[in-house]
């Protein structure tokens, strides 16, 4: 028996050196990678690899927050940029080299949109992809905002940045979109629709991309692209990256947080959801079914850090920062320097953007730091569902130069908060106290993009009616009620009451269906009070400046605003009739949907920008002892203009209706019965009287 075990050890000994010489020689040869000999050798260790990740990133290609505060050298309070991003990035690469740890760096879509950097895609530049190629992206996905300025420029975008080749550096994925085979995205695969990468310790990591319908339903120029449902198209490609042998399936999504709970729900085979759109800074992973769900915010201000194990023997992935007290989202702000590499690429396009500036401003601004104007308050745009500051100022700017450019009065602005970036603060540091730099002004409201092909939403102008414009408040309480606070409507030139309760009548059971209450006949709604501004300037609080909008009025006023939020009007009426607001031009005459870009103000024909508009009405403000433009104090706070108010719930109108008409029954029904008893009564007696007389 000793003899069989002393055997039985010579021959495993045997085997065992054999098998070491054996894989010696294939690490020798580069045939097996040593995490596969590990996972070969050890099927239940677990393999380490880290996720670096962004999402939202918006074109923040400089630290923000103010812009006009940050100093190279200082300490400063701003965050982002993507010179800090690289140096945070590198520090975490060494350091994991140094383990033999892999790391993946992801985003989860919106890089493009927001920033006046984002202003030179138009021109055929990428400042932001061209970045996060050189920091070193692994792979990145398309938002809702890489089609702010449709697909022909998202392509050149693509191309300038190096596309089909740059796949192998940073590989664009748009998992479920369709574009047609002649159009330049499909037929140059500018994007792909999954990809499968090796790590350095064999690891296979398998990389898709979706993007979601609430994403959707608020890109701008997404045409001619089709989306497929994500979770089919998730389905679909899970199962392909599983048949091309990956470990680990990693989904970079642009659903919001919402439907990435639903895909881990839904789509079994996933590990990690990289996900963006909502905006929100998840200071742990959102776990759901085994899915690893992260989001880091958006501008930048965070960097994701998702450190990770994956078990060869269960096929599970789980987070492992805890065990060293790591926190999930590292703040990008001042404790990182800027990458040099990277600080010099950002300068070269800051050059370009200054260029574009100064030719957009006809030399009013040289650089976009320069200075728009001061203030000793910030513009606000808190809180939502509400009449803001910043809201304020942006309706004054739209109604007050356009009034003032096209020399003919404007009665009333209309912006919405979806088109409202952020608010603006001035500098704090003493190299920037109070200033407001034309970038970041301009950050806050130079989305979109013009039939000019210059970056901005132009400005819009047509005539409606007093009745319709009672109308469109009606459309103003009720959009936020349905779609949330990026269709809070902001005006300048008129104020109302609105009960909030009143928008919507009530909810039909099971189809979540609401139903407004100005599908009701008669004069009921959700606004009880409306006046127009008819005095000059800057709206007042004052009551002799205003007058009642009725109801009825048929008298014509002067509307502005931006070409996106023109585009959604004429359908107001398509889906409830009773809202129907008809387009007019200067004489009245309708203009019909397909001229909509007709009604774009062009001045010595040029488009009007939004921004522009904004810039001007903050260059315009009152001078200072400096002899700086001023913030008017009355920008400090909301005005009054919209105000939520407790009236009658529409909702018991049909129900006294109701009762009334039962009370007038019963009353009716008392009354016959009475009367009918009587001519019984009548009756008796008359029979009575005729016994007698027989």
């Amino acid at each position: 028996m000793s003899r069989m075990r002393a055997a039985g050890r010579t021959k495993f000994t045997a085997v065992l050196l054999l098998s070491l010489s054996v894989t010696a020689l294939l690490f020798a040869a580069g045939i097996i990678l040593p995490g596969q000999a590990l996972a070969a050798e050890n099927p239940g260790e677990e393999i380490y690899f880290t996720i670096l990740h962004t999402n939202d990133e918006h074109a923040t290609i400089i630290p923000h927050s103010p812009a006009v505060d940050f100093h190279p050298v200082l300490p400063d309070p701003t965050v982002g940029g993507f010179a800090r991003l690289a140096t945070a990035v590198n520090e975490i690469r060494r350091e994991k080299e140094a383990a033999g740890e892999p790391v993946l760096l992801l985003s989860g879509g919106d890089f493009m949109g927001g920033t006046p950097f984002s202003w030179l895609a138009p021109l055929g530049f990428a400042p932001e992809l061209a970045l996060m190629q050189a920091i070193g992206y692994d792979a990145v996905t398309f938002g809702n905002h890489e089609f702010d300025y449709g697909t022909e420029v998202l392509a050149t975008y693509l191309l300038a940045a190096g596309y089909p080749a740059d796949h192998e550096r940073t590989v664009v994925l748009a998992g479920n979109a369709l574009a047609p085979a002649d159009h330049p995205l499909a037929a140059q695969e500018l994007y792909r629709r999954w990809h499968l990468l090796e790590l350095e310790n064999g690891l296979k990591v398998g990389l898709f991309s979706l993007i979601g319908p609430d994403a959707l339903a608020v890109a701008n120029s997404p045409e001619p692209l089709e989306f497929t449902d994500p979770l089919e198209a998730a389905w679909e490609i899970v199962g392909e990256l599983q048949e091309q042998g990956a470990d680990v399936i990693v989904a970079l999504t642009h659903s919001g947080l919402q439907g990435d709970v639903i895909l881990a729900r839904e789509v079994p085979g996933l590990h990690v959801i990289v996900g963006g759109h909502c905006h929100t800074a998840l200071e742990e992973p959102v776990e759901e079914n085994g899915v690893l769900i992260v989001q880091t915010g958006s501008l930048l201000q965070y960097l994701g850090r998702l450190e990770l194990a994956y078990n060869p023997a269960t096929g599970q992935v789980r987070a492992r920062n805890r065990e060293h007290n790591q926190p999930f989202l590292l703040p990008l702000d001042d404790r990182y320097g800027q990458d040099e590499d990277i600080a010099v690429q950002v300068d070269l396009f800051t050059r370009e953007l200054n260029k574009l500036v100064e030719r957009l401003t006809g030399g009013r601004f040289l650089h976009i730091l320069d200075t728009a104007a001061v203030s000793d308050f910030p513009l606000s745009i808190e809180p939502p569902f509400q009449e803001t500051p910043f809201g304020n100022f942006i309706a004054d700017a739209m109604r007050l130069v356009t009034s003032e450019r096209l020399g003919a009065r404007v009665d009333v602005a209309v912006q919405a908060n979806g088109n409202i970036r952020a608010g603006v603060i001035p500098g704090s540091l003493e190299h920037a106290r109070g200033k407001i730099s034309f970038y970041d002004l301009a950050d806050s409201v130079g989305l979109g993009i013009g039939p000019d092909g210059y970056a901005g939403y132009p400005v819009a102008s047509f005539y409606l009616t007093g009745e319709e414009l009672r109308r469109a408040l009606e459309v103003a309480v009720l959009l936020p009620e349905l779609f949330g606070d990026i269709f809070f409507l902001q005006f300048s030139g008129l104020r109302y009451e609105y009960d909030p309760d009143n928008a919507v009548l009530f909810t039909i059971p099971g189809l979540n269906q609401p139903v407004p209450t100005a599908l009701l006949p008669g004069k009921l709604g959700a606004v009880t009070r409306a006046e127009i501004y008819t005095g000059e300037g800057r709206q007042t609080d004052n009551d002799d400046d205003y007058q009642p909008l009725r109801r009825g009025d048929s008298r014509l006023y002067h509307v502005v605003t931006d070409i996106y939020i023109l585009s959604f009007l004429p359908l107001v009426g398509e889906m409830l009739p009773a809202l129907n607001l008809e387009l007019k031009d200067a004489r009245g005459l309708p203009v019909p949907q397909e001229r909509l870009d007709d009604l774009i103000v062009r001045i010595d024909g040029r488009e009007l920008k939004v921004w522009q508009t904004v810039v001007e009405y903050a260059a315009a403000q009152p001078l200072n002892e400096d002899g700086l433009p001023q913030v008017d104090p009355y920008y400090s706070a909301a005005a009054g203009r919209i105000m939520a108010v407790d009236a009658f719930p529409v909702i018991a109108w049909p129900i006294l209706a109701l009762l009334l008409v039962v009370l007038l029954l019963f009353i009716l029904v008392r009354l016959l019965l009475r009367r009918r008893r009587r001519r019984k009564a009548r009756f008796a007696r008359k029979i009575e009287e005729t016994g007698a007389e027989g």
